[in-house]
């Protein structure tokens, strides 16, 4: 008998809610795309804006049926239904991503939320509280770490392949917020250079997270203290722009961060250097396909996503043939994945297999005290300082 769709057993889709990311917004179009790449979540319920009007709109524009004029009513009743969400989408500007998550966590409900994890570092300690007591699956989309390259750098690195790691070098750089455009209405701008909204931190909390938890992510290392030199460029603006941070790691490595918001010229400029003892790496998500290998003494030699001597952890994140370009959305779409995997061994009461990566409420810790650190550390005119964690 020939098999069919109609005989694959599939779990049915994950009901998923979003608060934020309505009309104007750029992050939760980003978000929808990547949960809908491999087929786990259906968009049932949202509270799109925080203005209600706005919120109808938006629902009405994604053809969702229950929309909702507040996050807390959304939750209460979401909750209430026989086929409320599952999990809920946190894509909101920083600010609102704690009062936003504990209305979901308190019922029970997974939270997928955006990066960083809070603006303030005591609201994040609360926060992860909260999440651990709640036993829900909580995932926070630092993207990059589902690039396939990524996962076989960070393998490449566990396997000793560079033997041990002496110095980590990352940068994010950007040029988008170069002249004052805050002062223009454009909406991203906006909240990303307001402290009340983005928290202390500028560039440092907006970009520089990623690049911290990447650097960690792959190096396996653990930050004990860093010294940050940040700047405010452009003239009026309230919070950093540029930052420029050494970092001592647990075991004696060194590494240093560079993220900036305007440097000319730099469009989303990622890049990633590990040195070892036996041999360095190096990538860049401006061509996320490749990794680069140098070995001690011999020739510098390029992996390819899906070509020879890439291993079985960037496998399972790769959809298409080599040659064929994967990146940024398919990033985002491997962290929804993974997370599915989770909550439906959860749902189901089981544990998910071992090989499921997502960053979580550690990482998002990590990077709210990184941005902490930065800041404290700049304050003390780059005086080395301890992560408050």
């Amino acid at each position: 008998m020939a098999i069919t769709a109609a005989h694959v057993a599939r779990a049915p889709r994950i009901r998923l809610g979003m608060v934020g990311g309505g009309r104007d917004a750029f992050i939760g179009a980003v978000h929808r795309i990547a949960a809908r790449i491999d087929d786990q979540y259906e968009l049932v319920a949202g509270c799109f804006s925080s203005d209600a009007e706005k919120s109808l709109a938006s629902a009405a524009d994604l053809g969702v049926a229950r929309a909702y004029a507040s996050f807390a009513e959304m939750a209460a009743k979401e909750a209430r239904r026989k086929d409320g969400i599952e999990a809920v989408a946190i894509v909101t500007p920083n600010h609102m991503h704690a009062p936003v998550a504990m209305q979901f966590l308190k019922r029970g409900i997974h939270v997928i939320c955006d990066k960083p994890l809070t603006h303030t570092l005591s609201e994040a300690k609360k926060l992860a509280r909260a999440a651990e007591a709640s036993g829900v699956v909580f995932a926070l989309t630092h993207n990059y770490t589902g690039y396939p390259m990524i996962r076989q750098a960070a393998a490449m690195v566990a396997a000793g392949d560079l033997g041990e790691i002496r110095l980590v070098q990352v940068e994010y750089a950007q040029d988008w917020l170069a002249e004052p455009v805050e002062e223009t209405g454009q909406k991203q701008a906006g909240w990303r250079t307001d402290p009340a909204r983005s928290g202390a931190g500028g560039s440092t909390g907006d970009i520089g997270t990623h690049a911290f938890n990447l650097a960690n992510f792959v190096s396996g290392l653990t930050v004990e203290e860093l010294a940050a030199d940040l700047q405010a460029f452009v003239p009026g603006r309230r919070v950093d722009d540029n930052g420029h941070v050494l970092m001592r790691y647990q075991g004696g490595a060194r590494g240093m961060l560079w993220c900036s918001q305007v440097a000319a010229g730099q469009e989303n400029g990622l890049r990633l250097r590990i040195f070892g003892t036996k041999a360095g790496i190096e990538w860049e998500q401006e061509n996320p396909n490749y990794l680069w290998v140098s070995p001690l003494g011999q020739p510098k030699h390029r992996l390819t996503r899906g070509g020879a001597g890439s291993g079985a952890e960037a496998g399972r994140v790769t959809r298409i043939p080599s040659g064929h370009p994967e990146g940024y959305l398919e990033g985002f779409a491997n962290i929804y994945a993974e997370a599915a995997r989770a909550i439906i061994a959860r749902r189901d009461g089981s544990a998910p297999d071992a090989a499921v990566t997502f960053p979580g409420l550690k990482e998002g810790l990590e990077g709210v005290a990184f941005v902490d650190a930065c800041v404290r550390s700049s304050a003390r005119n780059a005086a080395w300082v301890k992560l408050n964690l």
